[in-house]
């Protein structure tokens, strides 16, 4: 019993995740702050559960009868008696047959149970759905349906990011700005083909290993070390002794320094030293990292419960052993039953408060950490050209992304000059400000000139993992987007997608799964659509998956897109020529693809050789493909006017006209006999003037929209330096745009910014309004996607990263007017900014008597409460307590890949438009005021009654007054017209120091000719309790909101997702 039961406490510490003290981030960081109160609950109150529930049957007990019984059988011998003819060994003997319980047996089969159960569900960090029927044959959830899609992970979200797979850095000297001593682990490429290793060892789990050396060197001034990841049949835990060993090893005096810092004790947060170095403690983080945690279930508590009783069911309950045992049997075996459902629902509860937990995180719709505008020259007031002239760092980017300082002057136009001149600038005018480079007074002020923001705004890009983002812009965007254009990773084992071992493909299935219901939810009822790019490997799971997602009835196309120009001669097997654009429609009876304009190519084959006025013809057939048998009515003589001759057509190929038709067209010039007048059969003329735009086809040749190389190409034109390998070309997008009548088009897998590329090239063209939003949370979001979008918009045509040539006017004018660029908390960051909170008065009651013991108080608590209750409050998880100042909301930020953390401003305003999805249609700068009080001296008030504030003097504007607004007007979706109110509450909770917040606040609103009384506006949000007249709404809402009340209600409402 001793072994079974100690191999089921070490499974439940691996569950409950404290059998790794040194993974000290994310949950594992929250839940090592309580291991002490978690592991005495297994130890002292949970598994001696079982004992205890077994305590019924000790006067039964198996070994203490046969103690009984060998004291009986001495006795007798001792009288010289037979012992099998006494009655007490007879007694007992009976009762050792029918009654006798080995506790000590059940205990262990109990253990045994638990152990089989929890394991077979559990693999390295998270639960997969593995309902064993038999040996080798698992069994599925099946409802009925007609046709049912499942995968592995089906009821789970894909949480892991390629970013964090691939890089991991951290300081050795964190509090060092100068000589911060960065470490960077680093995935090295892997080789073409490696992907196809990958499925040829299935069942080797692949390993982190250092790379061949040399491994380490150093880079821009931190230590790179390389590793590679592949099948191993090494455990990693030796893997990393191996690479800490070499590593630490290394006799290179340019490392030396590293070294030594690297081989010294790691300390941990709490002030305790760990027995490993400092190296082993990050090399098993980062290993661990993409090991643990690819999914979140969605509904643990459920599954486990249901599997549970499955396996009773099918492990523990044999009907044959009811059936034949005595009744005190079969007693015994229902309580064993009883006892692993009891203690396997508490494990459950426990398991099933960690996994919600962390799925509640997930969905949180996430902080916007930054914003910052790209805004073209052409539409900002000059009375700024000055202070933009003057500002260094945007020059020195407008030399390196537009090549500025090689603009020569002449006599009608302004050249380079340091600082740049305000006549440089208005002969510029698609040149992008970028507010980054900018003070936060000078940006709010640009912003604030900007009317119409959301109408100017002709590009959003999102800094962020796509799920997060898909899930916050959801009431902004539901239902109005036009195209959603995806091009995933093609999951080869060598994109970059990161995946669990033996479960490749269903991970690539849940990721996409879940993104495309979001957005879906985006795309517009009547004209919505979507078009993702995939290849042969993941072509017919992904058009099963998106079935799932919007419904058969929903398949639009699987367009082939010819993406080589040649042949690959040297294939293996068959060139791969192209790839696919798979089309659902959100809803495909009421949405219509755009025709194609006709080209050049298509528009040659008309002519005129015979001057018709009408313009350029093309000869028609003038016979069909029907029979005299079918058409007898078609099957009739005509004759040529030129000769005379009596012309009949076949009998399997009569006319295509009848006679009465054949007569109008004679009058209508429509037959044609050829240039000589002689053909031996007329043809129909076909004016091009007649002939509209070209339904799309399924197959896109690349002479039309472009082939990989183009890609490349253009993408090299712009960003000679750039190691993005597989950008599509923009022609392709271009056609994606056009067919789905585009007006707003999204992009989730941003990449290298081909689609906002692609749309601005399209309003270029003709003239158009359309808009893009990109999602991108690798590092080329700023050094290639952002870059090639400002470097679009100054002009159309690049060459060695260089313009060839200045935009037009006319296509200055179709150019982007302006881009939000906006930054997402992660939900690394998420977990990292937790803290736990736990209150004497919490304290207290759960070491109270009354909560002690089998299900009391402290057991809930601990098994369903703790982690909701005490994280309440972290800043991650909305503290309203630190809305009294908007503008010093901080989080604890990690750059992607990195173990590195920044404090930052989260920008509230930005985050609470996105949550109430706000068409925004000004953002006023801030404006501070101070004010002076005084106590009302009404001289009819007895003298003991408090009195009224008032303010002493009028409230003064003053660039330094303690008493800070800005506001936010446009429009929700609902249509309803909506002011926002963001203040500084100076004043804090002490309650005179509301009493003049609220004051202030009063006098403010009046101030600003606002009233809650008239029509101006539907609704008014302010932060913090105030005193502005409400008034209720015919749909019983209040007019006038707190901001921290809508705020927490959208940030954890969790509809759509």
């Amino acid at each position: 019993m001793s072994q079974k039961y100690e191999k089921l406490k070490t499974l439940l510490k691996e569950l409950f995740q404290l059998d790794q003290p040194e993974l000290d981030f994310g949950i594992y960081r929250i839940l090592h702050a309580r291991s002490a109160e978690v592991t005495q609950f297994l130890d002292k109150d949970l598994l001696p559960q079982v004992k205890q529930a077994f305590a019924q049957y000790r006067t039964a007990d198996k070994a203490e009868l046969e103690k009984e019984l060998a004291k009986a059988i001495e006795a007798a011998q001792a009288l010289g008696v037979d012992p099998e003819s006494t009655q007490k060994v007879k007694e007992l003997r009976t009762r050792l047959a029918s009654e006798a319980v080995d506790t000590g047996a059940l205990e262990a089969e109990v253990y045994d149970h638990l152990y089989s159960f929890f394991r077979r569900y559990y693999s390295e960090g998270d639960f997969l759905s593995k309902r064993v029927y038999k040996p080798g044959v698992y069994a599925i959830p099946y409802e009925g349906e007609e046709v049912k899609l499942h995968w592995a992970n089906a009821d789970q979200y894909y949480i892991k990011t390629s970013e964090s797979f691939r890089d991991y850095a951290f300081r050795l000297r964190p509090e060092d700005e100068a000589n911060p001593m960065r470490v960077h682990f680093k995935l090295a490429d892997a080789a073409e083909g490696e992907h196809g290793n990958v499925k040829e060892q299935a069942g080797k789990e692949r390993r982190f290993r250092l790379a061949p050396a040399p491994f380490a060197a150093i880079e821009d001034g931190e230590l790179v070390i390389r590793f590679t990841y592949k099948p191993e049949t090494e455990k990693q835990k030796d893997l990393n002794a191996e690479a800490e060993a070499a590593i630490l090893g290394l006799d290179d005096p340019a490392l030396a320094d590293w070294i030594k810092v690297l081989g010294g004790k790691h300390v941990r947060a709490d002030g305790t030293v760990s027995e490993n170095t400092r190296l082993r403690v990050h090399l098993d983080r980062y290993t661990a990292r993409n090991t643990f945690d690819y999914f979140i279930h969605k509904d643990l508590g459920g599954f486990l419960r249901r599997e549970l009783d499955f396996y009773i069911k099918n492990e523990v309950m044999h009907l044959d052993d009811v059936e034949s045992e005595t009744a005190p049997r079969v007693e015994q075996y229902l309580s064993k039953i009883k006892v692993i459902r009891r203690i396997a629902h508490k494990i459950i509860d426990f398991l099933a408060q960690l996994e919600d937990f962390q799925k509640k995180l997930w969905l949180k719709k996430k902080f916007v950490v930054e914003t910052s505008y790209c805004i073209r020259l052409g539409v900002i007031p000059e009375e700024f050209y000055p202070e933009i002239a003057a500002n260094d760092a945007q020059r020195e980017e407008w030399v390196r992304l537009c090549a500025i300082d090689e603009i020569k002057g002449d006599l009608t136009t302004p050249g380079y000059s340091v600082p740049l001149t305000v006549e440089f600038l208005k002969a510029h005018p698609t040149l992008m400000v970028d507010t980054r480079h900018f003070d936060d007074d000078f940006a709010t002020q640009l912003l604030e000139a900007a009317d119409d923001v959301d109408t100017k705004t002709d590009g959003v890009l999102v800094h962020s993992e796509n799920f997060q983002a898909l899930s916050l812009m959801d009431h902004r965007y539901r239902n109005s987007i036009q195209c959603v254009y995806i091009d995933p990773p093609y999951n080869t084992g060598n994109d970059g997608f990161a995946y669990k071992d033996q479960y490749q493909h269903s991970s690539w299935a849940s990721a996409q799964f879940d993104r495309l219901t979001l957005a879906r939810h985006l795309l517009s009822p009547d004209g919505g659509s979507l078009y993702c790019s995939i290849d042969d490997g993941e072509q017919a799971l992904l058009r099963l998956v998106l079935t799932e997602a919007f419904g058969q009835d929903n398949f639009v196309s699987n367009i082939i897109w010819q993406k080589k120009y040649a042949p690959a001669n040297d294939a293996k097997w068959f060139s791969d020529d192209h790839d696919f654009i798979i089309s659902f429609a959100r809803s495909r009876m009421d949405w219509r693809p755009t025709k194609l304009p006709r080209t050049e190519e298509q528009n040659s084959a008309y002519s005129n050789p015979d001057n018709d006025p009408r313009g350029p013809w093309r000869a028609d057939n003038y016979k069909s493909n029907k029979s005299a048998e079918e058409r007898p009515n078609l099957y009739y003589p005509i004759i040529n006017p030129n000769t005379g001759e009596e012309v009949w057509p076949q009998r399997n190929a009569v006319w295509r006209y009848t006679r009465d038709q054949h007569e109008k067209n004679l009058k209508d010039n429509r037959v044609w006999w050829g240039t000589d007048g002689k053909n031996s059969v007329p043809a129909y003329k076909r004016f091009l003037s007649e002939v509209g735009d070209l339904v799309p086809r399924t197959i896109w040749r690349y002479d039309e929209v472009g082939h990989n190389q183009d890609g490349i190409r253009q993408l090299r034109d712009i960003l000679p330096d750039t190691s993005f390998t597989s950008p599509k070309p923009a022609g392709l997008i271009e056609r994606v745009v056009r067919v789905a009548n585009g007006m707003m088009t999204l992009d989730y897998f941003g990449g290298s910014g081909t689609t906002g590329h692609a749309v601005i090239n399209l309003n270029r063209e003709d003239g158009g309004q359309r808009k893009f939003i990109l999602v991108e949370q690798a590092d080329y979001f700023d050094t290639v996607l952002l870059p090639r979008l400002k470097k679009v918009t100054f002009t159309p045509e690049w060459k060695d990263g260089k313009p060839k040539r200045f935009a037009t006017a006319e296509e200055a004018e179709r150019s982007p007017r302006i881009m939000k660029v906006i930054r997402l908390e992660s939900y690394e960051d998420t977990l990292n900014n937790l803290e736990l909170r736990r209150t004497e008065a919490q304290q207290s009651l759960l070491d109270s008597p009354q909560a002690q013991g089998a299900d009391g108080f402290r057991e809930q608590y601990l098994l369903r409460y703790m982690l909701d209750v005490e994280t309440r409050g972290s800043q991650s998880l909305l503290n309203v307590s630190a809305f009294m100042d908007p503008t010093a909301y901080r989080l604890k930020v990690k750059r992607p890949g990195s173990d590195e953390s920044r404090e930052v401003n989260v920008d509230l305003l930005e985050t609470f438009n996105w949550l109430i999805g706000l068409k925004v249609d000004h953002i006023a700068a801030p404006r501070t005021y101070s004010a002076a009080f005084r106590r009302d001296d009404d001289p009819d008030l007895p003298a003991d009654a408090p009195r009224r504030l008032l303010l002493d003097g009028r409230l003064k504007e003053e660039p330094d007054g303690p008493w800070w607004f800005r506001t936010v007007t446009g429009t929700t979706p609902d249509g309803r017209r909506t002011l926002v109110i963001w203040r500084k509450r100076p004043g804090g909770e002490d309650p005179e120091g509301i009493e003049r917040d609220n004051l202030v606040l009063d006098e403010w609103f009046r101030k600003q000719g606002y009233s809650s009384k008239d029509s101006e506006f539907d609704l008014i949000y302010v932060n913090g309790d105030n005193n502005l007249e409400n008034l209720k709404a015919p749909d019983d809402t209040w007019k006038v909101r707190l901001i921290e009340e809508d705020f927490f209600r959208l940030m954890f409402e969790m509809e759509g997702v």
